[in-house]
């Protein structure tokens, strides 16, 4: 089988979908683009099951899919001490991956120019002309897509050099309480009142949807991913010691692994082959937060379409942020910074909203500077004046 496109678009997590999202609902005077999503079988290919969260100003063009949004947020510094504000005129979302997707596929079903297609992909080839796919459906037949332009979705198999890396990897369980234990109108963003490990940070996070359900995590940002087993003990100590939640069911999991990383990411891969998404460089370095951004470089990508313009991604965070997150990184793992009181303090003198957008790259330059200087100074500085005399690296693992 043979199918031809203007568009093709590799694999359908959340910049995948995002992306065909944008292609199928164009501005009423843009052209309508032939395009084909290809998403992997059911299998070991297929993204699992994840939950995104950001945060936006208002209404959202996913709030029909959304589990539940707080417009007040909490951190507990490592004392205890917790700080809790409003944060309008902005919302933090939560958006289950399977929600996302069946919400997206609406969308596409509708639209009448963006095809699914269920197949691995095994090559892509490319020249100045367009790219060649060839895949393989699930069950074994080849096909072959062709397309004008393509964006390619898919984790990489290993990450770029980079001086440094941290893994932010975490452990989540959807519980029900037997008691209403949980505040739905407030969510715990960081609670570093866990052990913390000798570099990097430990937080627990909770994300309340009613008085008796929630979504309760441990992340870590570290070098290496822990077993399993200590993840469920970190839960276990989190949910009994720390919030006394007293007795309940788990009725579901979530566990991941994002890379924290000042790696360069190339976001063109060919002459008509462009990386998005994670693999374009959508994760902030500093949080591991990808979905905010990975709206902003497919919205950017659509429009230059529709307009028949040159659409290659955009970076997804701007030089200053990129710059002050390898600072921060190296901070972290050098151990020079405690990064639960790090964190703790900025949230506490920080307004969180002013936090929040500095986090998500919308600052001034006059705002970024009232946040640096709530940073331990010398220490920051130290890891700033080292990082041009460091070698980047591959790490093997993403």
């Amino acid at each position: 089988m043979v199918l031809h496109a203007e568009v093709a678009v590799l694999g359908a997590g959340a910049a995948g979908l995002s992306l065909a999202h944008h292609l199928a609902r164009p501005g009423p005077r843009a052209r309508r683009l032939s395009t084909v999503l290809v998403e992997a079988p059911p299998g070991p290919l297929r993204p699992p099951r994840r939950t995104w969260c950001f945060w936006e100003a208002g209404a959202g063009r996913y709030d029909d899919a959304l589990t539940a949004e707080w417009q007040r947020l909490r951190v507990h510094a490592p004392t205890g001490r917790p700080t809790e504000n409003d944060i309008a005129p902005l919302r933090y979302k939560m958006l289950r991956s399977d929600d996302f997707e069946r919400h997206v596929a609406r969308t596409l079903d509708d639209s009448g120019h963006v095809r699914r297609l269920q197949a691995a992909v095994e090559t892509v080839s490319s020249d100045s002309h367009g790219a060649r796919i060839r895949a393989r459906a699930d069950d074994g037949r080849p096909v072959t897509v062709t397309a004008r332009w393509v964006f390619d979705s898919r984790p990489l198999a290993c990450l770029p050099p980079a001086r440094t890396t941290l893994l932010q990897h975490f452990r989540g369980w959807f519980v029900r309480t037997d008691r209403p234990v949980f505040d739905p109108g407030t969510a715990v963003l960081m609670d570093f009142r866990v052990p913390q490990p000798p570099r990097g940070l430990a937080f627990g996070y909770l994300l309340p949807t009613d008085p008796h359900r929630a979504l309760v995590e441990y992340t870590q940002f570290s070098d290496a991913v822990l077993p399993r087993q200590a993840y469920e003990q970190a839960l276990r100590h989190y949910t009994d010691d720390v919030l006394r939640l007293g007795g309940f069911d788990i009725t579901a999991t979530e566990t991941g692994v994002i890379p924290m990383t000042d790696a360069r990411f190339a976001r063109r891969a060919a002459p008509s082959v462009f990386r998005i998404g994670a693999a374009g460089g959508a994760t902030r370095p500093s949080t591991g937060y990808t979905f905010s951004a990975v709206q902003r470089q497919t919205r950017a990508i659509s429009v230059a379409l529709h307009a028949g313009r040159h659409p290659l991604p955009p970076p997804a965070h701007s030089a200053r942020s990129r710059a002050m997150d390898a600072v921060l990184l190296r901070a972290l793992d050098s151990g020079r910074v405690d990064g639960a009181a790090f964190f703790a303090r900025l949230f506490a003198q920080v307004p969180m909203e002013r936090l929040l957008r500095f986090l998500d790259g919308e600052t001034h330059l006059y705002e970024d500077l009232s946040v640096g200087v709530r940073t331990p100074v010398l220490p920051m500085l130290r890891s700033a004046a080292e990082l041009p005399w460091l070698r980047r690296t591959p790490r093997h693992e993403p």
